[in-house]
């Protein structure tokens, strides 16, 4: 079942978010920091109170699988964009022992039929390009590459 995440979920959210930090730490230890995570408990109680930062959980067996973690932007005030609302994903999340096996296809295609409910003209999301993995699931679900972001490290 996939369903807004509530107060009672940040336990488990935590933990996800220490999984997925650290997974980034692997493949950039020059970036992240391996052990921390990118939101606290105050940070999840106010997004989760946020009606433009939805985030959506997999609850299976009693157990939370995965997550998503989404951004609705209302591009309406840029001059040179067309009005219109995008769902940008901050962040997926599929618990490591149950990776492979359709939770994050769920998790993704949920998000994908909110946001069309939300009348968004589309969905985005960062991948890094250290995370071979998740490039070639957004892919699987038919994401093209809009923009690549560049950097020079010093």
């Amino acid at each position: 079942m996939i369903r807004k995440a509530k107060e009672n979920d940040i336990p488990r959210i935590l933990d996800l978010l220490s999984q997925v930090n650290d997974v980034h730490a692997e493949g950039r230890p020059d970036f992240f920091v391996k052990g921390k995570r990118k939101y606290e408990e105050g940070d999840l109680k106010k997004i989760l109170h946020d009606d433009f930062t939805p985030v959506f959980v997999c609850e299976e067996d009693n157990d939370i699988k995965g997550y998503a973690f989404c951004v609705v932007q209302d591009l309406s005030g840029c001059d040179n964009l067309r009005p219109d609302k995008s769902l940008y994903i901050d962040d997926i999340c599929v618990d490591e022992k149950y990776r492979r096996h359709g939770v994050g296809r769920k998790l993704y295609s949920f998000v994908l039929q909110y946001a069309k409910e939300e009348k968004c003209f589309n969905v985005t999301l960062n991948v890094w390009d250290k995370n071979p993995d998740a490039k070639a699931f957004y892919e699987s679900m038919g994401m093209n590459v809009q923009k690549v972001c560049m950097e020079v490290v010093l």
